[in-house]
């Protein structure tokens, strides 16, 4: 098992298309790092320079405090997991499995212990002697990580591995991996998902890409109450956060913002004097808005052009002011008869963010964080 360091590591194709720049990460031994981000942001390449089977043109990877930009995929001590199963159809489950050990002419005996752990951890002792056309898709997928965990690598990389399955099996293969992980502590794992739930239930700490760059490393829980940017605030959490213009009017350990709709937003941000007049984007993620009676304050208010009733839940789609999307509510119980009608929402102000040109307010003093130019 391993660490693993990313200095200063771009991608360039041709020597004119930069599709990565910059990128300075450290993945400590035992964790499970999620890269997501939006389609072509550069994830399945960014794992691909780590495996070995894309150059860096820039940087320098290290694994183990080993340099290894110039060592062969073979030699880098790491298995990855293919989105498809890429099976031998003509092998069996156990072959599958044994055939790289094979190559590598271990033992006999080490072949055997190697199958029979990687077997009992992912359930499939029943499967072992069947071909892949008699397994079902998430079985398949389990044969594919069997044949990594085989080679005792000391990192594995899954590429979108889920992707292929249908909802309910991604679920229970989602549980699965999870689980192997609990039964893998030391083990350092690289997962590359654009299901943001696959991201916030298994990740240790996510990895945002954006425009070629991080937009922002931490826990699920830290990226989903503190985001850095206004990217990495709407791009985690679904339906995504509402972002409302306003003014700064109000400065102090709370920050007051009167809004563009008539509104008015209280945060636990901080601000200072010279905030004063300051134009802002209020974030309120959906379901941190609250039903507001008549007369009271409100953050915002509105025609409800749409309500989705879940249940638990009621989505309010508010009618669309210009070119702006739709402000969201996602209210706890049944809520009915809001179609059509004139509606008001507040929140707490502790899930009241600001942000200015792009940035947090919460991150600008003293915080670790990226220019607002990495994610423009």
């Amino acid at each position: 098992m391993a660490d693993l360091k990313l200095t200063d590591v771009g991608k360039t194709y041709g020597g004119t298309v930069e599709v990565l720049k910059h990128i300075d990460l450290e993945i400590e031994q035992g964790e499970l790092i999620v890269f997501v981000g939006p389609s072509g942001c550069g994830k399945s390449t960014l794992l691909r320079m780590i495996a070995g089977l894309e150059s860096i043109s820039h940087g320098t990877l290290e694994i183990d405090g080993e340099v290894v930009n110039d060592v062969p995929p073979s030699q880098r001590g790491i298995a990855m997991v293919f989105q498809s199963y890429a099976l031998y159809p003509h092998m069996t489950v156990r072959d599958n499995m044994t055939f790289a050990l094979k190559i590598a002419k271990k033992s006999r005996e080490e072949i055997d212990a190697a199958v029979d752990k990687a077997a009992r951890i992912l359930q499939l002792e029943p499967y072992l002697d069947r071909l892949p056309k008699a397994l079902s898709g998430g079985q398949r997928q389990r044969v594919a990580i069997g044949r990594s965990i085989v080679r005792d690598p000391k990192v594995y990389l899954f590429d979108e591995p889920l992707s292929n399955l249908d909802a309910a099996l991604r679920v229970a293969t989602r549980i699965e991996i999870a689980q192997l992980k609990e039964s893998m502590p030391e083990s350092t794992m690289i997962y590359v998902t654009h299901d943001q739930v696959e991201a916030m239930t298994l990740a240790t700490r996510i990895v945002v890409l954006a425009n070629k760059g991080i937009a922002q490393v931490g826990t699920p829980l830290q990226l989903y109450e503190t985001p850095e940017n206004e990217f990495v605030a709407q791009f985690i959490g679904s339906p995504s956060m509402n972002l409302l213009a306003g003014e700064i009017t109000n400065t102090g350990p709370q920050t007051t913002v009167a809004l563009a709709g008539g509104g008015t937003a209280v945060s636990n941000v901080a601000s200072q004097p010279s905030d004063m007049g300051m134009k802002v984007n209020v974030g309120v993620r959906p379901e941190d808005f609250v039903a507001a009676g008549e007369g009271g304050d409100f953050v915002y208010q509105g025609r409800v052009d749409i309500t989705e009733a879940l249940g638990e839940v009621t989505l309010l789609y508010f009618e669309a002011e210009g070119e702006a999307p739709p402000v969201i509510a996602k209210l706890p119980g049944i809520h009915e008869g809001l179609r059509g009608n004139v509606a008001r929402v507040r929140a707490d102000p502790a899930k009241v963010h600001i942000f200015h040109d792009g940035r947090s307010l919460a991150w600008r003093d003293g915080t670790p964080g990226r220019p607002v130019a990495a994610v423009a």
